[in-house]
């Protein structure tokens, strides 16, 4: 039996990736097919997501071991297979990569072929630029042309710039009336 799985992104329009897996391998097989397809270094902390049919995280496989708590189940790459925590044809997986921004594949299993077997994972499929292994801050609110600072902003919408003066402090006199900082001695 083997697994086809289809990534695609939701930064770059026309990227497509398809990788062929045993569905007796790891996940971490799959991680390693997935950075190698899309051509990143393999020195970022990433997870796997199982997702219901709405894209909601349901379970995380980790690239390395994060919870040693007992009692909660967890689950990491090199130790999991992925027919341990995938069965059905178009079940869905996140597939994050950049973990300081939550950039992620959106990766589904499009088809399981029976009646042939493989080892490891292959690449059948690669269309598109892969979106960028990592971004910062500054290029994120560059790209998204601001960071959104609507009057929603601060949570209120009957807010009145004119209640502050140019530096956002209160003008509005309070106890000792409306003294400055400057003339207050210390």
């Amino acid at each position: 039996m083997i697994y086809r799985f289809t990534l695609i992104s939701d930064e770059v329009d026309d990227f497509v990736r398809e990788i062929q897996i045993d569905p007796e391998a790891t996940f971490y097989d799959f991680h390693e097919a997935i950075v190698k397809s899309v051509g990143y270094t393999n020195d970022q902390m990433t997870s796997f997501f199982i997702c219901d049919d709405d894209w909601e995280k349901e379970k995380e496989i980790t690239l390395e071991e994060m919870d040693d708590n007992p009692e909660m189940d967890s689950w990491v790459m090199k130790d999991t297979t992925i027919s341990e925590l995938i069965e059905d044809e178009k079940q869905k997986l996140l597939y994050v990569f950049d973990y300081m921004t939550e950039r992620c594949f959106f990766i589904e299993l499009s088809e399981i072929i029976t009646g042939k077997e493989m080892k490891g994972a292959k690449c059948t499929k690669k269309e598109g630029d892969a979106p960028k292994q990592t971004i910062d801050f500054e290029e994120m609110a560059a790209n998204s042309g601001s960071l959104d600072l609507d009057e929603n902003f601060y949570g209120d919408q009957d807010f009145d710039l004119e209640e502050f003066d140019q530096e956002g402090f209160d003008m509005g006199g309070g106890e000792g009336g409306a003294a400055s900082f400057e003339e207050e001695k210390f």
